[in-house]
């Protein structure tokens, strides 16, 4: 090892001194010059001036003029950029020649360059697959009150909102809010959260500030990004502290909830500090340093849409009177405590026969349960050091602290919760080597349905307050009170003594449950310890690494591009969500034991080859990913592109790619018992001993046979629900669950597109279309495994098996599972995109996009239901310009999505249309290098929803004030 060190230190020498000759035969030079606006010749402040292939330069001041001294040699290159104008290069040959510059106004980019697409440097009129870029420029004129909201402007972007912290994009479909098929990249780095099985790339990632550009990968990535890119990705790239220096500052106050009808009028804040400064007389030492805290009233999901209304067989079909506010059996959207776990029972005489109602606990609502104020902080430094001008080494560490609400199998209120990223990497002219871990911790974050659940079980448990509303139910009935009437009383009479939000009582007894990490709900008598607990206790570790070498010429006839990753994952058993699965397995939900590891290793290769004059260039990648839990997979990836017209102007594309993705964390290895039904990964260890896949029944079936055997009951008096149970015809309702062992997820993609610059670089086109075949889908569906009357297991088909799905049984003869677990069907979704973009006249710049989205129909329904939550049409159309009049600039979006049907485990229901506008107005202030923005975010407060049970967004208004002393290198 001590060899390898020292090897390594005698390369950097002898690089060093074979720059030592050159430096020698240079001089010092001062260069002068004005850099001007071409055609109104104003002087341009700002602009950026710096040596090609060197690492100095410099800033024109307010008159447009700057000057640079380093060690240079005649002749030598000058390269001028600016946002928004087209970049420059002159050569400079001699010192006597006064040095005046005119950089043209570019409304349309025309020349940008992304990354993603190939993981190396292209035009992105010539992408091979369909790309989107925010740069400095887009993130600044902006009117969403962050550039992470401005994704949601972005063609094919679909945003996600939870919480004002918390936001998830996704593109092509099957959208859920902890999005793990959409990977989120900062300088690398996935952003994903272990545990929480969500990427945090807003809550954690760079500020403001720092953001250099962000590009979007609509659809699959994973031929060339492994694991989770299989619906697209984000790659977020930040400044460097080379090429920006100084001192910025960000300072934003708004307000949301202007009408009251959530929560009053509130005021949102939010502040970050960047600072960045090379180091020592060469320059070749760099840091950062970045900051900022933001704090607000969090939307409020308060949408009491039912999702188990009386027509429906878990709820009581055969009594309409029971309909819509009536409804004893109701599951609110936004109140938690009456879903399946809350359900109970209750047989009485009524109108002459023997009738079962079924009857949900009164729950909590989502208000009483969360915590209305939230924040944000991120911290990150780093180091650089340029070995040559080429070479850079760095270490970096990131700091992210959320407060916020998000939706997995449930609501979950995040409450301090922490990641924190070190990275060290090594990046070349041609090749990077990477080496990141992630540190999670979710604080003091809980589960709002097993808080509810235990809310309610203090006051009794199912069968005891089940009991006294039967005694109710009964009197009321008897003493002629109607149906609907008596199950008001009934409620109100064993609701009595439960704990009532708002009370010293209630607040001590939910910061009881929040504090106790175990979620399981069995019986309690008021006044006994809790028998369950909501804390949402996970920590984990994730190391990563990976390399990347462009092997360029090295390989004449081809250009070829390498890269490897391996990644483990280490998750600390708390014995509620994750547990020791060595334990036997009636310790395992001790909290402790042996870390569980989760892990991966994949590499590609791909390949580049120009053809026709460079008109045609053809790619092709492969990619082998292990996980040790399955066989090894390949993603393989061939496209195409041809550049037509005698400026190559008119760009043709087409691609197909097949994509893997392994289980997250929590698909895979989750244990978790919420309400009596435990949450369960699919993976052949964790169902040892529990034997949910093969000795089944879906719940689906349970409820339909219940419901038969009530019906058979209430129609032919004198026969038992057991007796009825046993008729053929009834018990062959019950559907064995079956279900394979989790396997990963298969994309296969196929995409077209046309991407143009045209009428002299004013207007801008580009239009894709795409198909996907999901196999393998991945999702949930609940199963109960039956018992006997002695807790054991009996066989599915038995006579023992068929009585035990009985209601009345559920309790004490169910071992009820919701298991991971892969669709039987395939999927196929299909789409396209169009966006324009025109300059109009001068610097007035109109734009659009739009997107269409579908899902073909299966013949069959499937075990569960994939959920492609996806609008068929999102529009966006954008008018704007940088400067109307000197320093003064605005920007106005409208955008609208059509209305579309919403599936989760959570909830179900119709999302209603919407459509928003938002609108900036900024001025600079070059004097004081500081620029104020004045905006809004859903100016006319339209309120909407973007998911089922997701939170109501209205309008938020803000003015912000940049003071950005940052000099351009």
């Amino acid at each position: 090892m001590k060899k390898h060190y020292a090897s390594s230190w005698l390369a950097i020498a002898a690089v060093l001194a074979a720059t030592a000759p050159a430096a020698a035969q240079q001089q010092i030079l001062a260069i002068k010059g004005t850099v001007r606006e071409a055609g109104t010749q104003q002087p341009l402040p700002g602009v950026s001036v710096s040596i090609k292939g060197g690492t100095t330069g410099t800033v024109s001041d307010a008159s447009g003029q700057f000057q640079l001294r380093d060690k240079l040699q005649f002749p030598f290159v000058l390269v001028f950029n600016m946002i928004g104008y087209e970049p420059k290069e002159i050569s400079i040959l001699d010192a006597k020649t006064p040095i005046t510059v005119g950089l043209e106004s570019k409304a349309v980019l025309t020349n940008e360059v992304v990354v993603s697409a190939s993981r190396v440097e292209e035009s992105r009129l010539k992408s091979p697959v369909a790309i989107e870029k925010l740069d400095i420029r887009a993130i600044k004129e902006t009117p969403a009150p962050s550039f992470y909201d401005a994704l949601e402007n972005v063609k094919g972007v679909q945003m996600t909102t939870s919480s004002l912290t918390f936001k998830v994009p996704n593109t092509r479909g099957f959208n859920i809010p902890n999005n793990f098929r959409f990977m989120q990249l900062v300088d690398g780095v996935d952003m994903q959260a272990a545990t929480l099985g969500v990427p945090l790339g807003n809550a954690i990632g760079p500020t403001e500030l720092d953001v250099a550009s962000v590009e979007i990968t609509p659809g699959a990535a994973s031929a060339l990004y492994g694991m989770n890119a299989i619906n697209g990705m984000a790659n977020l790239t930040t400044k460097s502290p080379f090429t920006y220096q100084g001192l910025s500052v960000y300072q934003k106050l708004g307000v949301n909830h202007v009408d009251g009808k959530d929560r009053d009028p509130s005021v949102l804040t939010e502040t970050a500090v960047r600072w960045a400064q090379t180091l020592g007389p060469a320059q070749r030492w760099a840091y950062k340093v970045n900051l900022s805290y933001l704090r607000g009233t969090d939307w409020l999901a308060n949408t009491q849409t039912d999702q188990n209304p009386q027509n429906l067989s878990s709820a009581n079909p055969r009594f309409p009177e029971l309909s819509g506010s009536n409804n004893p059996a109701a599951d609110l959207w936004n109140r938690y405590g009456d879903d399946n776990a809350g359900n109970v029972s209750i047989t009485i005489p009524y109108n002459g026969r023997n009738e079962t109602f079924n009857v949900r606990r009164t729950g909590y609502y989502e208000r009483d349960l969360t915590n209305p104020i939230v924040r944000n902080i991120k911290a990150d430094a780093s180091l650089h050091y340029k070995l040559t001008d080429k070479m850079e080494l760095s270490y970096g560490y990131r700091f992210g602290l959320m407060d916020g609400v998000f939706q997995r199998g449930n609501k979950i209120q995040l409450d301090g919760v922490t990641v924190q990223n070190h990275k060290l990497e090594l990046r070349g002219q041609d090749f990077t080597l990477r080496g990141y871990m992630l540190i999670e911790n979710t604080g003091d974050s809980y589960n709002l349905n097993p808080l509810a659940l235990n809310l309610d079980l203090q006051n009794g448990s199912n069968a005891v307050w089940g009991g006294k509303f039967r005694t109710e139910l009964l009197s009321q009935i008897n003493n002629g009170t109607s149906l609907a009437d008596a199950m008001r009383a009934a409620r109100t009479v064993a609701d009595a003594g439960r704990a009532q939000p708002g009370t010293p009582e209630f607040n001590a007894l939910k910061n009881q449950i929040t504090r106790t990490n175990n979620w399981d709900s069995g019986v309690n008598v008021p006044g006994a310890p809790i028998p369950g607990g909501a804390a949402l206790t996970q920590r984990s570790h994730t190391y990563h690494a990976d390399a990347l070498w462009n092997l360029g010429p090295r390989v004449k006839f081809v250009d070829v591009v390498l890269g490897a990753d391996a990644r483990l994952y280490a998750v600390r058993p708390d014995g509620n969500n994750f547990v020791d699965f060595g334990r036997p397995l009636a310790e395992r939900n001790q909290p402790g034991g042996a870390n569980q590891y989760y892990k991966k290793i994949g590499g590609f290769a791909q390949a580049t080859k120009l053809l026709f004059n460079d008109r045609l260039k053809l790619t092709g990648s492969l990619r082998l990913d292990y996980n040790p839990e399955f066989s090894p997979k390949l993603n393989p990836r061939v496209a195409a592109v041809y550049s037509a017209g005698a400026q190559q102007n008119h760009n043709f594309r087409a691609s197909y790619q097949n994509g893997w993705r392994f289980p997250s964390l929590f698909e895979a290895l989750s244990f978790v018992n919420n309400g009596n039904v435990r949450r369960v990964g699919g993976l052949a260890r964790v169902n040892e001993g529990l034997n949910y896949l093969d000795n089944s029944y879906t719940l689906t079936s349970i409820s339909q046979f219940n419901a038969a055997v009530n019906a058979y009951v209430a129609a032919n008096a004198g026969t038992t629900a057991s007796q009825a149970a046993l008729r053929p015809e009834i018990r062959s309702l019950l559907q064995v669950g079956n279900l394979p062992t989790e396997q990963p997820e298969q994309i296969n993609a196929y995409e077209v597109g046309y991407r143009s610059v045209l009428l002299d670089n004013r207007l801008s086109l580009d239009v894709d279309a795409y198909y996907n075949i999901y196999s393998g889908f991945l999702g949930q569906v609940e199963v109960s495994v039956p018992k006997d009357a002695n807790g054991q297991q009996v066989q599915v088909g038995s006579d023992d098996a068929v009585l035990a799905a009985l209601n009345t049984n559920r309790a004490a003869r169910q071992d009820r599972y919701r298991v991971y677990t892969n669709a039987r069907n395939d999927y196929h979704s299909y789409g396209s995109t169009l966006g324009l973009t025109y300059n109009v006249i001068q610097k007035f710049t109109l734009g659009g996009n739009v997107s269409y989205n579908a899902l073909s129909a299966n013949d069959e329904a499937d075990i569960f239901v994939t959920g492609f939550n996806t609008p068929k049409w999102v529009t966006n159309v954008t008018f704007g310009n940088r400067e109307v009049v000197r320093n003064v600039g605005f920007n106005v979006v409208w955008r609208r999505q059509t209305s579309f049907y919403w599936e989760s485990p959570l909830a179900n229901g119709q999302v209603p249309a919407y459509q928003t506008v938002d609108a900036q107005v900024n001025v600079r202030v070059p004097a004081l290098k500081s620029t104020i923005k004045v905006g809004g975010a859903n100016l006319l407060n339209n309120r909407y929803i973007q998911y089922a049970a997701g939170p109501t967004i209205g309008g938020l208004y803000y003015v912000a004030l940049t003071f950005d002393g940052t000099v351009l290198r």
